[in-house]
C-alpha cells in the first residue's frame, strides 16, 4: 500500500488524485490530521487514517501495511520528519519518499532548506531505499503577496534574487512517477524546477500585464519590512523565516534551472506566467 501524508494539502491531494487515476484505490492510504477533510477520498475507497507529525502513535497507525510512504514535508523543523522516517521503516515500508527542496543545504540562509538537508541525511542513514524529491520553489507562493499588491498597487518586499518558480501540478506528476515507476527517481534527485528564473520585480511586471493594472515593486530594508509585518500581526518566527528566504535568494540559492523535470514529465514545465494567469485572472 502507498501511504501519502498531508493528503488534504495542495501537493499531497494532487498526488493522491493522480494516483487514484492510475491505481486501484484499495492500494492507497492517506495520513491526515483531520480525516473528515478527506471524507471524499474514503468514499472513493482510499484508506483514510488520522496521522499527525506531532503524535507518533497516530502516524504508526496511519503507516500500517505501507510498502511505500510519501512524506510531504511540513514544518521547517526536521525532527517530525525524522520521526516519520523511523515509523515508516518500522511499519515495513520498502521505500520512503520525501518532498525536499531544490536548495537543501546545511549552510543555507533559509531555515527550512537547512531542515530539508538534515532530513535527507536521515533518509540516507535509515538504510531504507529512498527518494528525496528536490522540489523547486512553489510558483503559487507569490500569489499570496500579489493579492494585497493588487489592492494597493505596490509590492513592498525586501531585496530578493532570482527563483525558479515551479508549479504544484508538475511536482505532483513527478511524485506520482517516482511512486509508480521505481528506478526513475532514486536517492536525492536533481533540482526539479520550473523553466525560468524570475525575481519579484519580474513577477510584478507579469502580474501587471495579466490584470491590466500597474503593480510597482518597492524594495525596503529587511528590518523595515519586519516591523511592518509584525504590525500586521505576523508572528515573529514567521517574519524571520520569510526574511531567510529573501537572504537566501540574494545569495543565489534558488537561481537554478534544471532540465530534469521536463525530461521526466515528457513535456515542458509549467511557466510562472501560466500559474499566475490561472490564479489571478480566474
Amino acid at each position: 500500500m502507498i501511504i501519502v501524508t498531508g493528503a488534504t494539502g495542495r501537493l499531497g491531494r494532487a498526488v493522491v488524485d493522480r494516483l487514484a487515476d492510475r491505481l486501484p484505490t484499495s492500494q492507497l492510504g492517506v495520513s491526515v490530521r483531520d480525516p473528515e477533510k478527506a471524507a471524499d477520498l474514503a468514499a472513493r475507497g482510499v484508506r483514510v487514517r488520522r496521522g499527525d507529525f506531532g503524535d507518533p502513535d497516530s502516524l504508526a497507525h496511519a503507516f500500517e501495511g505501507a510498502t511505500q510512504v510519501l512524506i510531504v514535508s511540513g514544518p521547517a523543523d526536521p525532527e517530525p520528519h525524522h520521526v516519520a522516517i523511523d515509523l515508516a521503516k518500522t511499519a515495513g515500508a520498502e521505500r520512503i519518499l520525501y518532498t525536499s527542496h531544490q536548495a537543501a543545504n546545511p549552510d543555507s540562509l533559509f531555515l527550512a532548506t537547512r531542515g530539508h538537508a538534515a532530513t535527507e541525511q536521515d533518509l540516507v542513514n535509515s538504510g531504507v531505499p529512498f527518494t528525496a524529491l528536490r522540489n523547486g520553489f512553489y510558483a503559487s507562493t507569490p500569489v499570496f503577496l500579489l493579492r494585497s499588491a493588487l489592492e494597493t498597487g505596490e509590492l513592498i518586499l525586501p531585496e530578493d534574487g532570482p527563483f525558479s518558480w515551479t508549479a504544484h501540478r508538475d511536482l505532483a506528476d513527478a511524485a506520482v512517477l517516482a511512486l509508480t515507476e521505481p528506478g526513475r527517481l532514486d536517492g536525492i534527485t536533481p533540482a526539479l524546477t520550473g523553466p525560468e528564473l524570475f525575481d519579484y520585480a519580474d513577477i510584478a511586471a507579469i502580474a501587471s500585464d495579466l490584470v491590466g493594472r500597474k503593480i510597482t515593486r518597492i524594495t525596503v530594508p529587511d528590518e523595515e519590512w519586519r516591523r511592518a509585518a509584525l504590525g500586521r500581526g505576523m508572528p515573529g518566527f514567521l517574519a524571520d523565516l520569510t526574511l531567510g528566504i529573501f537572504a537566501a535568494a540574494r545569495r543565489g540559492e534558488f537561481a537554478v534551472v534544471d532540465p530534469t523535470l521536463p525530461a521526466l514529465l515528457g513535456r515542458p514545465a509549467t511557466t510562472l506566467r501560466e500559474v499566475l494567469a490561472a490564479e489571478l485572472t480566474a
